[in-house]
């Protein structure tokens, strides 16, 4: 069946789709494929993903990815690299029963779970109500209201590491450094506006492993920030010869993780990885803490989400100033956590 509806979002297109699938009454022994249109579908998808639906706990499965990348070296060379980090990270979240997301690029779920209404009306309408930014509303991030609905629900969610789709992926900006920010401030956003609501959830209920998973994407956060902050008081107040060393120390231990990176998919890997490691790293948690504290703020990569470009109520003016004061305080408090670490004061 071939669908067509305004161009009121992608929530919408899929709540509707999903409302059409349940017409046809699926049942359990039904599998459901969420695809985004420019990824390419193995042809045996159905044969390699079904069997793992025998097992009644399990929701839903995601698989491997490649994407395909016309232009920009650079660029292409970080979403191999991320790749790389996705497989093994998802391969090993998956012994735990739970995966930390269904990746909207290509999914497959219970027909029966998907088609539940309840299941439909959070992949259209998700919120989460903040305790300083009120009711936001998720415009972006279905894969993560599909997640949270099948993991608040106890289901187990796996991961087929030797099924891959291919998907198609431009430059969404000029250069890299712009790119790779758009890109990481939409996936962090997304997962830090369902980050709160599934630790709540507590270990008791969705394993210690996935729920301490969970909590270090935010402490992640602040622990990498620290070592870069941490080198730059040393360099400043004890000794120069501490940046250098750390360069050093960083280009070697990162060159050992990509090694270890690469065993997962073979093939060695360009020495590139290195240096674009590191850039995730730092940059990913400095994006990371700027969206923890903007959660309400949300824009597509090529495309704004925004409400438009008219001026800012004063309500919404005082939340964006409440998020730059409470954001530049944490940093504040992480620096000087540092400074008496580093035996500064």
């Amino acid at each position: 069946m071939i669908d067509q509806i305004p161009g009121t979002g992608k929530r919408d297109a899929m709540a509707r789709a999903l409302r059409l699938i349940a017409r046809e009454a699926p049942s359990a022994r039904d599998v459901l494929v969420f695809v985004d249109g420019d990824s390419c579908v193995p042809p045996d998808l159905i044969t390699r993903t079904a069997p793992f639906f025998t097992d009644r706990r399990v929701g839903a499965l995601t698989t491997d990815e490649a994407a395909e990348i016309p232009r920009g070296w650079l660029f292409r060379s970080w979403f191999a690299l991320r790749f790389m980090q996705r497989q093994m990270m998802m391969s090993s979240m998956a012994l735990g029963g739970r995966v930390l997301t269904l990746t909207g690029r290509l999914s497959v779920f219970r027909a029966d779970l998907a088609t539940n209404p309840d299941f439909v009306r959070q992949v259209q309408h998700d919120y989460i109500e903040h305790w300083r930014l009120g009711h936001v509303n998720f415009l972006t991030g279905d894969d993560k209201s599909t997640w949270f609905w099948l993991l608040a629900r106890g289901y187990r969610m796996s991961y087929v590491p030797d099924v891959r789709s291919l998907s198609m992926e431009t430059q969404p900006r000029p250069g890299f450094v712009d790119s790779a920010v758009a890109l990481m401030r939409r996936w962090f956003g997304n997962m830090l506006r369902t980050n709160g609501r599934a630790l709540s959830l507590g270990p008791a209920r969705i394993g210690m492993f996935t729920w301490w998973s969970i909590l270090d994407q935010r402490l992640s956060i602040w622990t990498t920030l620290a070592g870069p902050i941490a080198v730059l008081i040393a360099t400043l107040f004890i000794d120069p010869i501490a940046l250098p060393a750390y360069l050093a120390w960083v280009m070697f231990t990162r060159y050992l993780f990509c090694a270890a990176l690469s065993a997962f998919r073979g093939g060695g890997f360009p020495i590139v990885y290195v240096p674009l490691l590191y850039f995730s790293q730092i940059v990913g948690a400095a994006v990371k803490s700027y969206v923890l504290f903007r959660q309400d703020r949300q824009k597509w990569t090529r495309q704004s989400a925004d409400t438009g470009t008219a001026p800012l109520a004063v309500g919404q003016r005082l939340r964006a100033a409440t998020s730059t004061f409470i954001h530049v305080l944490a940093l504040g408090w992480l620096t000087l956590g540092v400074t008496l670490a580093t035996g500064v004061l």
